[in-house]
């Protein structure tokens, strides 16, 4: 790995925020990953040119905290899976053994914290996927997604700049209506800040149940995982959204627990010794940012 020195013979520096030197710590270190599928094959030189022309000057980071040169070869990875003859079902399950391969595998400390996957095989629902494992500390999933997108062309003019229909707020007059949506703010920041701290110190002093999905052994986070997809279509998700007036993370996080309640519940009717009463706590990062640049900014 080779740093890179400025016109002074200094070097590039990039830092990291408070909140990315948390979550890269030998306590907690995390990522996020992200499947794109594909309708046609995907072409490895086309996504190695998109990488080297692209993909690294969107964000400074890609290039780790001290600039450096990056060598693709290094973060890109292709996986040969079986040859043969072989029906889209059974690349769906080399593609969960490989994807649950990938979360646990750790990142070299001697390279920037991303990484590549090119899956040529085709599935059950795409031709190819590209699979990208970017570190928590690189930045959000606000800033990967405008990143991402910002790298988008049209496709009725690729020279125009890629936009999405905006969002029409609700007209608000009168004082009724600013002393309503005061005390609706307020009383969203009190409820926040009584779970927070609720949920806080019950964790520091009280160890939830044991539960289908908490065993209490020790080392469960080397353990293989098991990855689990659902296809949901986006008229349904935005018509909850729309319904309950909440945001599409509301609408996912909700999916996410509801599931793991059903699966909690038939769990427990299959094992008698399980209380249907257990309790149990989830971590969820939430980006409180209140303007939308905010949540974009690296």
């Amino acid at each position: 790995m080779e740093f890179i020195k400025d016109d002074d013979g200094d070097y590039y520096n990039e830092p990291v925020s408070p909140t990315g030197q948390c979550l890269n710590t030998s306590v907690l270190s995390m990522s996020i990953l992200s499947v794109l599928e594909s309708e046609v094959p995907i072409d490895e030189s086309k996504i190695m040119s998109f990488l080297q022309d692209v993909f690294l000057h969107i964000n400074p980071r890609f290039c780790s905290i001290m600039k450096v040169e990056v060598k693709l070869t290094d973060h890109v990875h292709v996986p040969i899976f079986p040859s043969g003859v072989l029906p889209p079902e059974s690349y769906d399950l080399y593609l969960g053994d490989y994807i649950s391969k990938v979360v646990l595998e750790k990142y070299p400390e001697d390279k920037p914290l991303w990484e590549v996957h090119i899956i040529k095989y085709p599935t059950s629902t795409a031709a190819g996927n590209l699979i990208f494992k970017l570190h928590h500390a690189l930045g959000d999933g606000y800033s990967f997604m405008s990143a991402f997108l910002s790298c988008l062309q049209r496709a009725d003019d690729p020279s125009l700049p890629l936009t999405f229909p905006s969002r029409r707020g609700s007209e608000r007059k009168g004082l009724d209506n600013y002393y309503k949506s005061a005390l609706r703010w307020v009383s969203q920041k009190l409820t926040s800040a009584f779970y927070a701290v609720k949920d806080l110190g019950g964790s520091a002093f009280v160890e939830d149940d044991r539960t289908p999905i908490r065993s209490g052994n020790s080392g469960v986070e080397f353990l293989p995982r098991d990855i689990s997809s659902l296809i949901f279509s986006l008229d349904e998700i935005k018509l909850i959204k729309n319904k309950l007036n909440v945001t599409i993370n509301d609408v996912t996080c909700g999916i996410v627990f509801f599931a793991t309640r059903l699966y909690m519940q038939e769990m427990i009717n299959n094992n008698q010794k399980s209380s249907s009463a257990a309790s149990c706590r989830a971590l969820v990062l939430v980006d409180e940012a209140d303007e939308a640049d905010d949540r974009t900014q690296f």
